[in-house]
């Protein structure tokens, strides 16, 4: 069994991959999924490892683990199957034992707030993850364990990668995220106006709308508003708005198969085509027609297993 004092201990960098690679740990393979999502897969054995990252860790134990802990909790250990959740700014001290494969997605704390409000219709500052170490969940380590099957080279498995991350995200937040406690909320929207103005938005997002127009549909002055949005979204309007954008331009895509890429653009708030393929391979990863061929070919392979599983029960 390794001691924490007689194998490497490296400086804990912002990021947890970086504290990996400063580590005896191996990166097998990484791939950018797009919306702030990243996925790793590892492999590491005899060493200590430092975290205190500024983005939260899902982590997946593939293999080995039994003899991996914290530095602050010796008698819990990790076993395959066993999932940890490292939230951003806590930190946290590993002891590495035998050799472990394990999967790692990296995801932004701002990709939770839209997640609160549509699935909890709760302000971002109103939820939060906890800590969780050596935990048992089938869903989770079901949707990580496809992730970690992907090989993630081409963009259609980069897609379904993204979509299997954002599936952990509003997992981890609907089975495991807990309210702030003793927190009184101030400065943001009411709930109610808060979900009249997304619906407002979302009807108008083809439009170039400005900020003072949204604090005339809340009456407020301009400055109020800005940060009540902020406060009560996660984010600034500008921000949410090209988010929501995206968002849109991928449902075209995805399901308008014959829709021109300029007419995507219009009717997703993007000023034209050009802008439209830079904003959204900033986003996803993916230009336009890589996300377009990616879905299609997605499409057509849940419909062949669908049409496969039907002639098996013929």
């Amino acid at each position: 069994m390794p001691d924490a004092d007689q194998v490497h201990t490296p400086v804990s960098p912002s990021r947890v991959d970086d504290a990996l690679r400063l580590s005896r740990a191996r990166l097998h393979r990484r791939a950018a999924l797009g919306d702030g999502l990243s996925v790793a897969l590892w492999s590491n054995q005899y060493d200590a490892v430092r975290y205190l990252p500024t983005h939260h860790t899902m982590s997946l134990y593939l293999d080995g683990g039994r003899s991996t802990f914290r530095e602050d909790a010796p008698q819990q250990r990790g076993a395959p199957g066993k999932f940890c959740l490292m939230p951003a700014g806590q930190p946290v001290n590993w002891v590495v034992g035998e050799l472990q494969h394990f999967v790692h997605l990296y995801f932004a704390p701002e990709q939770l707030g839209p997640l609160a409000l549509r699935l909890l219709d709760r302000e971002p500052r109103e939820v939060r993850l906890p800590e969780l170490n050596f935990t048992d969940d089938a869903v989770l380590t079901g949707l990580m364990a496809r992730l970690a099957g992907l090989d993630w080279s081409t963009p259609e498995a980069r897609l379904q990668a993204g979509e299997l991350g954002h599936a952990v995200l509003a997992h981890l937040l609907i089975a495991h995220g807990q309210r702030t406690a003793g927190q009184r909320l101030r400065g943001g929207l009411a709930p109610a106006l808060r979900r009249r103005l997304a619906d407002w938005l979302q009807a108008h997002l083809a439009d170039q709308i400005t900020v003072g127009e949204m604090a005339a549909f809340c009456a407020l002055s301009e400055h109020h508003f800005a940060h009540a949005f902020s406060a009560s979204f996660g984010c600034a309007p500008h921000a949410w708005l090209a988010a929501r954008r995206i968002d849109r331009a991928a449902d075209l895509l995805r399901c308008s198969g014959e829709m021109g890429l300029e007419a995507v653009a219009a009717a997703s708030g993007h000023a034209s085509a050009s802008h439209l393929v830079r904003r959204f391979r900033a986003a996803r990863g993916l230009t336009p027609g890589q996300y377009r061929t990616g879905a299609a070919r997605t499409r057509r392979s849940g419909v062949d297993q669908s049409v496969g599983a039907t002639a098996g029960m013929t």
